[in-house]
Order: structure tokens, then C-alpha cells, then sequence
């Protein structure tokens, strides 16, 4: 949890209201919809890599003491909803932690004061703790990027020049932006989750953070002892002529395919032998006001498959890495000057019946000092710089839009 200076700052500079969030009923992305309003935090565990250890495998057993066996994902228990136990438990998984499980290059420092794993286990509630006083108001001052349009535009043409020496094949850019604020930023956050196609929409906070979610895309679901990934590339705006253009456009779904490859590769190596195949490809879904393509790639778990090892194959996610995923790490590490903090992992809900995770997208996050957020986009051989970083901003102008 944060300690020390940061929380210093945060009980000097503004009523405590980030750090009392976790005595209150919240809704993390994919909590089950009847329990919505009723969660209440039992227990937590963080994570941050001067700890040491094994992230993946120390959730696993976290969760297993906390009565959520998740061993053997091919044989999930059934479903059995008890009022008055344990209900799930919210997992959020950094990009820098995925990187870590993935053995890849971790990137620049996380620029938002968060752990990078996160397990909190809910019960349910009746009578809601009382939430603290709220300031007045909630106030956020003007952002200040990672990086200029020139700067993004030239990492692009970093990517593009590797790209011809064949070193990559597509590699994920990433920015940040960050701004000062005052006042209480759950409503903000809880604002932003609640955005149109926000499949994962929800808050998950902590003592001294919170993490806001929009996020359409699945890194992974498991029900049932079925795998299934939507990954997401390909972006235009929310016209009919966006939507022909999308269709049309020999990049975009070259980009895409390429993708939906990784993650078949990726559902290969936890997958019953044979059982990888793609459900929908290339379908049209609308996320606020764009279009985007998505794929839904599934497999049948393999015998044994338990959380880490599930956590191992899948994290980070292919769509916002790129191709070969551990030689794009190599490249997102060099290029990028500000980590991806909260952004471009997973986020969601797993209880005894399996796992559903959302890949951080369209998210921001909220430490003692900032608010934060992030865009990017995939990067290939057909890339133009400029319109990459206009795709970027197209991305985040409704999460920052919210955030006001």
C-alpha cells in the first residue's frame, strides 16, 4: 500500500479522501451485476516489485486462503453464490508486472504512485459503511504530456525503420498525460466507467490510488473451462463512412490479423491440444464515438491450468504490445519515456467459477498527486506518424472529456 511521502502529501494537500476509499461499497469492472452496490472490501493484498517473489503465483495463493480455488481452471467449481461468504475478488495485473511474468523488458518507472498487482476479496453488505465528507467539488487542471506530437510522431518512424530491418512486426506506442487536481475523484472515476461500451466500466481503489475503467476489450475470460480473448485493433470514427473505412482497409485488418494470431499462439500454450479457434473475426463494435474491430479467439483449457499460469501466457496483452511480443517489449521499453502505470493491463473479476479480466484501456488512474491517463495505438510497416498520433488523441479525448 502507499506509504510515506506519498500519503504525507495526500493528508497535507486535501481532506482524506483517496485513502478512505477502501472502507467503501465500490464496483469494480465485472463485478457480478446483482451484488453491485452491496461489496465490501474482506481483505487485500498489493504488490510492488521491491517485494520480490512471484506476482502470479502469490495471487493464486492469496485467493486459495481466501477460499477462491483456482487451480484448475479445465474444472472450475460450481457456481454456488453464498450471501453471507465470500464473493469474488477484484485483480488488477500492471502492464510492468505482465512484462515481468512474460520475462520481457518492464519499461520506464510507473509515473502514478500505484502497486502493480492488486487482489482485494469482497463479501457483501446491507448497510453500507457511511462514506467520508466530500470537498466541494472536484477540480483537475491542465494536462502535461509525456511526449509532443513531434516526439510520438518520430517514435512511429522508430518503429517503422525496426519494422524494416524485420525486428518487429508491430509494436504497440503508448503516451501519458498527467494533471494536478483537488476535491474527490471517485465520482470522476465512477463517470468514466460508465461510458458507452465500457465492457469492463468500474473503480478499484486503494489506500492513497484509485484506477477508473472504460475499457471495452477482454484480455481473458474463463467460464465454464473455455478461454476466450477480444482483442481489439483497428480504429476510425463513429460514421457510416468510418465504418466503410474501417472495413476497407487492407492495414487495419493486416494489423488485426496479426494480432489475433499472437493470441492464438498465446491461448495455444494453456489449451487442450486442437481447441484454439476464432469465434468472430473482425467484427465492427462501437466504444463512444469510434468504431473499432474485434476478434473473439477461444480455446478449452488445459488440464490443470491454474490462475498464475494463466496470468503467465496472457499478460501483457498481444493488442497493446505487438508482434513478436517479447522483441515489441524490447522496442516499448526504448521508445516510451513515461511507464504505462494503470493502463494496458488487466482489470476484472475472479471468483470459484473462473476469471474475466478487462485489458486496460480507456482507463485512468488517480494517485495522491495526479490524475493520469494513456493512449496509443499499434504501429506497423503502413503506419503514417501524424495519423497514429491523432488516432491516439481520439482515444483519450473522451476519457479526458469525463474527467473534467
Amino acid at each position: 500500500m502507499v506509504r510515506g511521502k506519498s500519503a504525507e502529501r495526500m493528508s497535507k494537500n486535501r481532506p482524506d479522501v483517496v485513502e478512505a476509499l477502501p472502507r467503501m461499497v465500490v464496483e469494480p469492472p465485472a463485478a457480478p451485476a446483482r451484488c453491485r452496490g452491496r461489496l465490501v472490501e474482506r481483505a487485500r493484498w498489493e504488490w510492488r516489485p521491491t517485494d520480490g517473489g512471484d506476482p502470479a503465483a502469490r495471487t493464486e495463493e492469496f485467493l486459495a486462503d481466501h477460499g477462491l480455488h483456482l487451480h484448475d481452471l479445465a474444472r472450475p467449481a460450481p457456481r454456488h453464490h453464498d450471501p453471507d461468504g465470500v464473493c469474488g475478488a477484484a485483480l488488477y495485473v500492471s502492464a510492468a508486472a505482465g512484462a515481468l511474468l512474460a520475462r520481457g523488458a518492464v519499461g520506464a518507472a510507473n509515473p502514478a504512485d500505484l502497486p502493480e498487482v492488486a487482489v482485494v476479496v469482497y463479501g457483501h453488505t446491507d448497510a453500507p459503511p457511511a462514506r467520508p465528507a466530500a470537498p466541494a467539488g472536484w477540480w483537475r487542471g491542465p494536462w502535461t504530456e509525456s511526449w509532443t506530437r513531434r516526439q510520438h510522431a518520430d517514435a512511429v518512424d522508430a518503429v517503422r525503420e525496426a519494422i524494416g530491418h524485420g525486428e518487429v512486426y508491430q509494436v504497440n506506442l503508448v503516451g501519458h498525460a498527467a494533471a494536478p487536481y483537488t476535491g474527490d475523484p471517485l465520482p470522476a472515476l465512477a463517470r468514466l466507467g460508465r461510458l458507452p461500451g465500457a465492457r469492463y466500466g468500474g473503480v478499484l481503489t486503494g489506500d492513497g490510488w484509485a484506477i477508473g475503467c472504460a475499457s471495452p476489450e477482454t484480455l481473458i475470460e474463463v467460464r465454464g473451462g473455455t478461454l476466450t480473448t477480444r482483442p481489439i485493433k483497428g480504429t476510425r470514427p463513429a460514421t457510416a463512412a468510418g465504418r466503410a473505412d474501417l472495413l476497407a482497409s487492407a492495414k487495419e485488418r493486416a494489423e488485426h490479423i496479426m494480432i489475433v494470431d499472437l493470441e492464438r499462439n498465446d491461448l495455444a500454450r494453456i489449451a487442450r491440444t486442437g481447441s484454439v479457434r476464432v469465434d468472430d473475426l473482425f467484427a465492427v463494435r462501437r466504444w463512444c464515438d469510434l468504431w473499432q474491430a474485434e476478434s473473439t479467439v477461444r480455446a478449452e483449457a488445459a488440464d490443470g491450468l491454474g490462475l498464475a499460469d494463466l496470468l503467465r501466457a496472457v499478460c501483457p496483452g498481444g493488442s497493446v504490445t505487438g508482434a513478436p511480443k517479447l522483441a515489441a517489449l524490447d522496442r516499448i521499453a526504448a521508445l516510451e519515456p513515461v511507464g504505462r502505470g494503470a493502463s494496458m493491463g488487466g482489470l476484472g473479476w475472479v471468483d470459484a467459477g473462473g476469471v474475466d479480466l478487462g485489458l486496460t484501456i480507456r482507463t485512468a488512474a488517480v494517485d495522491g498527486d495526479a490524475v493520469h491517463v494513456w493512449a496509443g495505438g499499434g504501429i506497423t510497416w503502413d503506419s503514417d506518424p501524424d495519423a497514429e498520433v491523432a488516432e491516439a488523441a481520439a482515444k483519450t479525448a473522451p476519457v479526458r472529456a469525463t474527467l473534467d
